[in-house]
């Protein structure tokens, strides 16, 4: 009975490190393990080939927001917005007065005018926190992102600098390495993408600024600069984690949505027959 009584307390002492997070090997002054570098590539630079996801609530919106109800009430809870803290440093996004009015009315009429709902391009850097996976592909002389939403792509030159020959919707990338993050300037963007599902917008001259930081060999640190003048008083910035994809044979799936938005875009131009 002595022993019984004797091996409690340091069973206690056992659940009181797990649930405080504090591991016994810390607490009998043990140095802890340094976290695993990153692969590195060739060149030295940190290996960022994989497949990577947001986890997150940010393709919802941005800021802060509470759960609510969705547009179409025969969803129920499936098509409610779930609540979520924001990403955006400082808290609200800085927008002009009228540029403010925009994102309200673009909110309140979101289930039209949401370019994911359409199946566009989600742009940058909504498509990096979207709630699919995407892949990095990674050279000396040119990086490759493919995103699994719409089949979406870009190519992130490495090499001399080039300008955009056209607005579109996934922009123009130029990359460099600073020490061990990349960053990625992009411009050439067109008006037609928003930043979340809240109506958060910008206009053509838009101007990101992306930061990939390795912070281990599964986690990587982003963080994304927004610039646009004539819709933000001034610079902003997002930042999150990504999380490696390490399931076994993990792979992008195809998500061709076009086929799901078509009667939405076109389905009034359908011939009607004749009576």
């Amino acid at each position: 009975m002595q022993n019984r009584f004797r091996v409690i307390p340091a069973l206690a002492a056992v659940l009181i490190a797990a649930w405080i997070g504090v591991p016994l090997t810390a607490q009998r002054g043990a140095p802890a393990a340094a976290p695993a570098r990153p692969a590195r590539t060739a060149d030295g630079h940190p290996n960022l080939s994989g497949i990577w996801q947001a986890l997150g609530t940010a393709n919802w919106n941005l800021e802060d927001h509470s759960p609510s109800a969705g547009q179409l009430f025969q969803m129920g809870a499936v098509g409610a917005t779930p609540g979520g803290q924001g990403v955006v440093e400082g808290g609200e996004i800085p927008y002009k007065p009228e540029a403010l009015a925009k994102r309200k009315a673009n909110f309140a009429n979101r289930l039209a005018l949401d370019p994911e709902v359409k199946c566009y391009m989600p742009g940058i850097p909504r498509a990096t926190y979207m709630p699919f996976p995407f892949q990095i592909v990674q050279s000396p002389v040119m990086i490759l992102m493919a995103y699994e939403f719409a089949s979406s792509d870009r190519v992130i030159n490495m090499g001399k600098p080039v300008e955009a020959a056209v607005d579109t919707w996934m922009g123009t990338a130029n990359g460099r390495w600073d020490g061990d993050t990349l960053v990625v300037d992009n411009t050439g963007f067109n008006d037609k993408t928003w930043f979340d599902r809240a109506g958060n917008f910008h206009s053509d001259q838009l101007h990101v600024i992306e930061r990939f930081t390795p912070m281990d060999p599964d986690h990587i640190q982003y963080e994304a600069t927004i610039e646009d003048p004539q819709t933000f008083t001034r610079p902003w910035k997002i930042s999150m984690p990504l999380y490696r994809r390490v399931e076994k044979n993990v792979q992008l799936v195809d998500f061709k949505c076009v086929e799901f938005s078509e009667e939405l875009l076109y389905g009034e131009l359908r011939k009607k027959p004749s009576k």
